[in-house]
């Protein structure tokens, strides 16, 4: 079984920093793709940043310049730097992960962690 836990989230005033990680645990045998998304409340989840096995990273638009996404494979985890936040940054952020549990069954699943929290007060 695979488990995405972040960590991290909290409260931070407007142009202020926070940091978010993800680690992953289990079985796994290849992590592909690793994201963050994010959901607002009212709003529909949106990818905010994601990352390759080789690195190539992708940014939502309203990111761009101000987050940004790394993975460590050693310790099967990513983070998610976030600089200059805004209160529109406001929402529930989860890891997600495209993940191969077992060497014998070449599948991948995505998995999802249980999100954290980030408020910025204006």
């Amino acid at each position: 079984q695979v488990q995405l836990v972040e960590s991290g989230g909290g409260l931070v005033q407007s142009g202020g920093s926070l940091r978010l990680s993800c680690a992953v645990s289990g079985r796994i045998f290849i992590i592909y793709t690793m994201r963050w998304y994010r959901q607002a409340p009212g709003k529909q989840r949106r990818l905010v940043a994601s990352v390759t096995p080789g690195g190539s990273t992708v940014y939502g638009d309203s990111v761009k310049g101000r987050f940004t996404i790394s993975r460590d494979d050693a310790k099967n985890s990513v983070d998610l730097q976030m600089n200059s936040l805004e209160p529109d940054d406001t929402a529930v952020y989860y890891c997600n992960a495209d993940i191969q549990a077992s060497q014998s069954v070449p599948t991948r699943a995505m998995y999802w962690g249980q999100g954290t929290q980030v408020t910025v007060s204006s």
